[in-house]
């Protein structure tokens, strides 16, 4: 192996390393990191680089730097696992919410056009792959309730059972509608 003086070398058998200083035929002498002049034969050394440019040799330092420092920052956003299991759609079927005026609405009207509204917030659900719905009825005397709970059973792909109590109380249904209506069978 050739060597020159100056270049980095470490000793096979011994944890030593340095700058070879001088050469006096097959032996080296190296100039160790504490400071002192060590003889070996030339059968003793290896040539080395240092870890640095053993890895990026070939790689642009100040272009990588660059490029890092111009590209955009990505904020991550944690969502909390409270907020991970709540549904993606709410309909609210208080009648004060789907209209602006029952001035003139009989209360036989009225369950109507919450009936509608609720199959036409579930009929988009639906159609847009959406897997929870909440609809918040009221408590009041059940009709809107068992009214829905009808609604809700003619349906194959739905399941529906009562919302987060600590969240809707006891005024609101959960539906929650399967993808893949093959699974059911």
């Amino acid at each position: 192996m050739n060597f020159k003086i100056g270049e980095s070398v470490s000793v096979l058998d011994e944890d030593i390393n340095g700058v070879i200083s001088n050469i006096e035929g097959q032996t080296i002498i190296i100039e160790t990191e504490d400071g002192f002049d060590m003889k070996f034969l030339s059968s003793e050394v290896i040539k080395t680089k240092s870890l640095s440019t053993q890895l990026f040799a070939d790689v642009d330092v100040s272009s990588v730097i660059n490029e890092k420092e111009s590209s955009p920052k990505h904020k991550s956003v944690r969502v909390k696992p409270k907020e991970r299991t709540l549904p993606a759609m709410e309909v609210d079927l208080h009648i004060h919410q789907i209209t602006t005026s029952n001035k003139y609405m009989s209360n036989y009207d009225m369950l109507n056009l919450q009936l509608d509204t609720a199959k036409c917030k579930l009929e988009f659900a639906i159609k847009k792959r959406i897997q929870k719905v909440v609809f918040i009825h009221g408590v009041g005397e059940g009709v809107l309730k068992a009214e829905l709970d009808y609604l809700f059973g003619r349906y194959d792909n739905v399941k529906y059972y009562a919302a987060d109590y600590q969240k809707y109380g006891q005024g609101a249904t959960e539906v929650y509608i399967y993808q893949n209506v093959k699974d059911l069978d």
